[in-house]
């Protein structure tokens, strides 16, 4: 049996357990099976190592940048984000980490800025939340030319503070969240940002997908902002992290 699967605390839910187990179901995928590996500490990680046939690991919180000492290299994606979200164990039992999180999020910008007739020309991006996701997020953008900030609820040198952005809403027109606020079951809740200020030219990213349509969104939505959820993201994640494992190198 070939085995894949998520290592993170808490596990409270999986998208790519069941992504992975409706995919391996769907393309008649035999002797496959995804896992969830709860692990507090990463300090247990060699010891899910010696599982059989273990092939492949995702990787989330909080354990993103605390695998990095485990492994024997970095592919450029994880390199440019300094966050691991997928694992491939080579067939000599080296590691190598990759991010997905950078190669989902940038193709599901390029495909929905192309869909919308939009451009990153002239665009700037405000970053909500200062997290592994964000760092991704950032270091698409970065590539893609696009000024970026990062927002967050303390004021630093690299941050804005929520309060501050009523000044900035006119030239940053692709707001991102990439908080988990507005996460099921806080459907109430969403960012702090002068919603007041959105207009029918501003994006709004929420990295968020469940609900399908988080508050944040349906607050630009009203104020006729172009809106767009995290699912697809993740679904683009989850299949270059399967394209990374069967890509095992002796």
């Amino acid at each position: 049996m070939t085995q894949y699967g998520l290592m993170g605390f808490p596990l409270t839910h999986s998208f790519s357990q069941r992504y992975f187990t409706e995919k391996f179901a769907r393309e008649g995928i035999q002797n496959s099976q995804y896992d969830l590996f709860e692990l507090p500490d990463v300090a247990a990680l060699p010891d899910l190592l010696q599982r059989p046939g273990l092939r492949g690991l995702n990787v989330t919180i909080p354990h993103k940048q605390a695998v990095l000492p485990f492994l024997d290299r970095l592919d450029p994606s994880a390199e440019k984000v300094g966050a691991v979200n997928v694992i491939r164990i080579e067939k000599d039992g080296s590691l190598t980490g990759f991010n997905s999180d950078y190669y989902g999020f940038g193709q599901s910008l390029h495909d929905w800025l192309t869909r919308l007739g939009r451009t990153t020309d002239g665009l700037q991006a405000l970053v909500l939340g200062t997290g592994g996701a964000s760092k991704a997020v950032a270091a698409v953008l970065t590539d893609m030319t696009v000024p970026h900030r990062y927002v967050s609820r303390t004021n630093t040198d690299t941050t804005l503070r929520y309060g501050q952005l009523s000044s900035l809403m006119k030239s940053y027109q692709l707001i991102i969240n990439c908080s988990p606020v507005g996460t099921y079951p806080h459907v109430d809740q969403a960012p702090d940002i002068p919603y007041d200020l959105v207009t029918d030219r501003h994006l709004l990213y929420d990295l968020v997908y469940n609900p399908a349509q988080t508050l944040f969104m349906k607050r630009g939505h009203d104020r006729g902002a172009a809106t767009h959820n995290g699912l697809r993201m993740l679904e683009l994640q989850a299949e270059k992290a399967w394209d990374i494992w069967q890509e095992t190198t002796n």
